[in-house]
């Protein structure tokens, strides 16, 4: 351990000082050539400036180095980056090792796993061409459905279920399986290649690559149609290439043909990582401090002019900006290019966007609206959905008919605008016969719904879900005969913004496509209105329409899509939509996703926070059935060595600045300067993959961890190569193996939760090192030799008289039972008999099956549970008075002795007959005996007394 005491008078000096030359350096030293080409004799030039080690690294291109500093030479006796013989012969035996630990039975569980619920179904959708949404980039699906494309798949199976059989409907999932399986086989050369061109040593790159190969997490997640295995990889491709671009850098290459291929690789794989996950915006960071550090270090070398300043600067500019942009975009536009149908995606862009897909354009419409135009009305914000009516009454308020925000076409969306100014005229005019007219901002109208004869009609009601005193119910009123009221009066104002093309005069009169407008009610002056808000089952889910005495903007925003008048002539001006650019659909979709993934913030069973990863306090559980699970928990020894490794290099970085101030230069020996170049090389790496997940408020998984491990990797292993550094390297390769097999035996002793292998309820107990580990012992058997006479359960549905299904025989579902990662953009299916039901927003429906433990049916309650279906207050309805009213604190809310049938009791406890319910007073009327029934008491109790 060094000291903090100051060093003797001649110790350690700063390399910066003034101290004699050595006579060996006399004859090579460029800062003597002047002295010695006049002749001057050596002996005359006594003291000379030293320079540090980076100012000479800089000025010197005659002596080149590593990337960490001093350049080490490989054991092959090769250059930077050559392998000899003999690593290539070690490097093909760890293949081979890999090989075997990531395809063993990789067909195993033959049904869907966790995820693979999402990633599967985008396969299924890109294979169908059906638009869909989801919060990551597109690469990664892309590559999973290009496999599935190769196995034959066919887009028939939905992957809708936790646990649904691959192996009957003949899904090519091996296949889909298979290539996350190899992209993970080849994580492990490059970090066999990554950890030579640090210029470590071959037996801690074989260290390396091993501890890759036995990571029980980075295995189980590449066995499975998920993205991480995608993403990882990448990462490890992007931290391979820009080592090698920085060490060919580092020694003067710049501008060969080498420097510019790692260069160019570099922002290639950059826009790869990234288009798999968002999180590939990190290792753009890493690789955005490095390329900072060397402009810097360029900045102050004096023998860099300008111009080539100036050259270095675009290079980085050309391939780590614009290449990776360039790519990221490619993939959006590969994205667009497949997904050309409608799909279920459709709701969450704007209308414009929509109209791109098949199936979801229309015909070219009128532009001028006038008194008496059938038109469809749209909702600017939330999803664009039609204002809609149908033949259904509310259940309560003024039980009128439904007002709703329906997503799709349907024939209750038209509506006919009318001239209000004349309330007392008869209840309808002949429009297709009067002239036409037009309809001006200030207006006051009536729109009347063509299928049921009803009018927009708003009073001082309050919603049915939207129960606060500024929203008012909006319904459809009328009866035949009948001309009206003044509740149905809105007075139009027409927004100055016009949509599409700019149109001067849709900011004074209403044009189809191109005014935006807000219905002002004429008597209560709130205004139309929706929101995020769903109705309940009875409203068919579909959004709640109000009318708002304090909306935003936004959300009152209307305009007309469709419009046809019968005086309008058939060459009169038409509109559609104004097709959008590919920029603007990839703006527009990187903004809903952007939305979509900060809005994941809702809790699930099996979700962390960051602080727990590097100590791997839990995992992730991903499927149960048959007696078998898979449960993603990392190997032990590796993450906890990788964690005892950072915090041992911060501690030594920490200390070694403490002795800085007492003089000493630690950090100024060659020696302890190179680790410390690649240690922080890789603790930056680490940092910028882990530290952001604590600014983030969405939802977090172990998963999450992947990539900052993957540095915590290279630094244990430069780590491992410091500390050995003195020994011999047989001796190094013997304290390797040993790490080594304690990894080995950690694999194989977690490896039944990582290939669903077989596993006795003893040995789960055991291998629960960590209370929070909470994958389910009592899902194993007792011993192992009950699985060698076990017959699998079938996976098919099966009917029972119960109306269970054959999962009632295999699972049960415990308390908090694990879902997948919630997917925002996943719609809920519709309900089939009803044409006008549509679900709002995306829903995830899956559950995940926990433990396989037979439960005998009559423990089922059959006793209804009384669900709250209301859907959750919108933004604008957000005042204290209805959060606080919404909100449920627990415990009881009422007296002790409010009666059980009043409106604040407990509604919905059964009361049995003679029994009196709990907490209920029960007042029993005392009752006396008379004289002769005493005596007959006091008799029984004495022959009682003799028997």
């Amino acid at each position: 351990m060094p000291s903090l005491s100051p060093p003797r008078q001649g110790g350690n000096k700063p390399l910066t000082r003034r101290s004699p030359l050595p006579n060996s350096l006399s004859s090579s030293s460029p800062a003597l050539g002047p002295a010695l080409s006049s002749g001057v004799p050596t002996q005359t030039i006594s003291k000379v400036t030293i320079e540090s080690e980076a100012d000479t690294r800089l000025r010197s291109s005659d002596q080149p180095q590593a990337f960490g500093g001093k350049k080490r030479a490989l054991s092959g006796g090769g250059s930077a980056g050559k392998l000899g013989r003999r690593e290539w012969i070690i490097l093909g035996g760890i293949l081979v090792v890999g090989w075997w630990v990531r395809m063993y039975k990789i067909s195993r569980p033959s049904s869907v796993v966790f995820d693979e619920v999402h990633f599967g179904g985008f396969a299924m959708k890109y294979i169908k061409r059906k638009f869909f949404m989801d919060v990551h980039p597109p690469l990664a699906k892309l590559l999973i459905t290009l496999s599935a494309w190769v196995g034959g798949f066919d887009g028939n199976f939905d992957f809708k279920d936790i646990g649904k059989d691959y192996l009957e409907p003949g899904v090519p999932y091996v296949t889909m399986r298979f290539l996350p399986a190899l992209l993970g086989l080849a994580l492990i050369p490059l970090t066999f290649l990554t950890l030579i061109s640090l210029r470590l040593s071959l037996a801690t790159a074989i260290l390396g690559s091993l501890l890759i190969t036995f990571e029980n997490g980075l295995i189980t997640q590449s066995r499975l149609i998920l993205l991480d295995s995608y993403l990882v990889f990448f990462t490890g491709l992007t931290t391979f290439f820009w080592v090698r671009f920085s060490l060919h850098d580092s020694e003067g290459r710049a501008f060969t043909a080498t420097w510019w291929k790692y260069l160019f690789l570099t922002g290639l794989s950059l826009g790869a990582v990234v288009s798999c996950k968002w999180v590939g915006l990190f290792t753009i960071a890493m690789v955005g401090v490095g390329t900072i550090r060397q402009l810097w270090l360029l900045l102050g070398n004096l023998k860099v002019t300008p111009r080539q300043y100036i050259r270095h600067f675009a290079a980085r500019t050309l391939c780590l900006i614009v290449v990776p942009a360039t790519f990221y975009a490619l993939m959006f536009k590969i994205h667009f290019w497949v997904l050309n149908e409608s799909g279920d995606g459709d709701g969450f862009m704007s209308s414009e966007f929509q109209h791109t897909l098949q199936g979801h354009g229309m015909e070219d419409t009128y532009a001028d609206v006038g008194f008496g135009s059938k038109i469809s009305i749209r909702h600017v914000h939330t999803q664009g959905g039609y204002l809609h009516s149908h033949a259904h009454p509310y259940p309560g308020g003024s039980q009128q008919q439904q007002i709703t925000l329906y997503p799709h076409r349907d024939e209750n969306n038209v509506w006919r605008i009318v001239n209000s100014s004349s309330p007392d005229g008869p209840n309808a005019y002949p429009w297709d016969d009067l002239p036409f007219e037009y309809v001006l901002t200030g207006t006051k109208v009536r729109l009347e719904h063509v299928t049921t004869g009803k009018r927009l009609h708003s009073h001082d009601v309050r919603p049915p879900v939207s129960e606060v005193d500024f929203q008012n119910e909006v319904s459809g009123y009328g009866f035949p005969g009948f001309a009206g009221d003044a509740n149905d009066d809105f007075i139009v104002e027409i927004a100055h913004k016009t949509r599409g093309k700019r149109d001067r005069q849709a900011r004074h009169r209403l044009k189809t496509l191109r005014s935006q407008f807000r219905l002002r009610h004429a008597l209560t002056g709130c205004y139309l209105f929706s929101h995020k808000v769903k109705l309940p089952e009875w409203g068919f889910e579909q959004q709640e329409v109000t009318c708002n005495k304090n909306p935003t903007w936004e959300n009152s925003l209307w305009f007309i899509e469709t419009n046809n008048h019968a005086q309008l002539p058939f060459d009169a001006e038409k509109v559609n939509y104004n097709r959008p650019s590919f920029f603007e659909k990839f703006f527009e979709l990187n903004a809903v996703m952007w939305r979509t993934n900060a809005g994941l913030t809702e809790r699930h069973a099996y979700d962390s926070r960051p602080q727990s990863w590097p100590v791997l306090r839990r995992g992730i559980n991903f499927w149960v059935k048959d007696h078998r699970q898979v449960y993603l928990i990392g190997n032990p020894v590796v993450w906890w060595s990788s964690t005892l490794a950072i915090a041992l290099y911060l501690g030594m970085r920490a200390l070694f600045v403490l002795r800085e101030k007492r003089g000493f230069r630690d950090l100024h020996q060659p020696k302890i300067a190179f680790y410390d170049e690649v240690c922080t090389f890789c603790i930056i790496g680490w940092a910028l993959h882990y530290l952001p997940f604590f600014l983030m408020q969405r939802q977090l998984f172990l998963h999450h961890y992947f990539p900052a491990l993957y540095f915590a990797v290279l630094l244990f292993c430069t780590v491992f190569d410091y500390l050995t550094s003195t020994l011999r390297p047989r001796t190094r390769l013997q304290v390797g193996a040993v790490v080594l097999i304690l990894a080995v035996w950690s694999w194989n002793h977690w490896s039944p939760l990582t290939y669903a292998g077989a596993w006795s309820k003893g040995q789960c107990e055991k291998g629960k090192w960590l209370r929070t580990w909470d994958f389910s012992c009592n899902d194993f058997h007792d011993n192992l030799g009950m699985y060698k006479g076990v017959t699998a359960v079938p996976s098919q549905k099966v009917q029972l008289d119960d109306g269970l299904g054959a999962d009632v025989l295999t699972t049960t579902m415990v308390e908090e039972a694990p879902e997948p990662i919630h997917n925002a953009f996943e719609a809920a299916d519709p309900p089939s008999e009803e044409k006008t039901v549509a679900p709002v927003g995306p829903q995830n429906e899956v559950q995940m099956q926990e433990s396989t433990v037979a439960v005998p049916l009559g423990d089922i309650s059959e006793a209804p549970i009384q669900e709250d279906t209301r859907a959750p207050v919108g933004v604008d309805a957000g005042a204290p008075a209805v959060t606080e009213k919404g909100e449920d604190q627990g415990g009881w809310h009422g007296g002790a002795e409010d009666d059980a049938g009043s409106p604040n009791g407990d509604v919905g406890v059964k009361v049995e007959e003679g029994k009196a319910p709990i907490g209920a007073k029960v007042e029993v009327v005392e009752m006396g005996l008379d004289e002769e029934q005493k005596d007959l008491v006091e008799e029984a109790l004495r022959a009682d007394e003799d028997i």
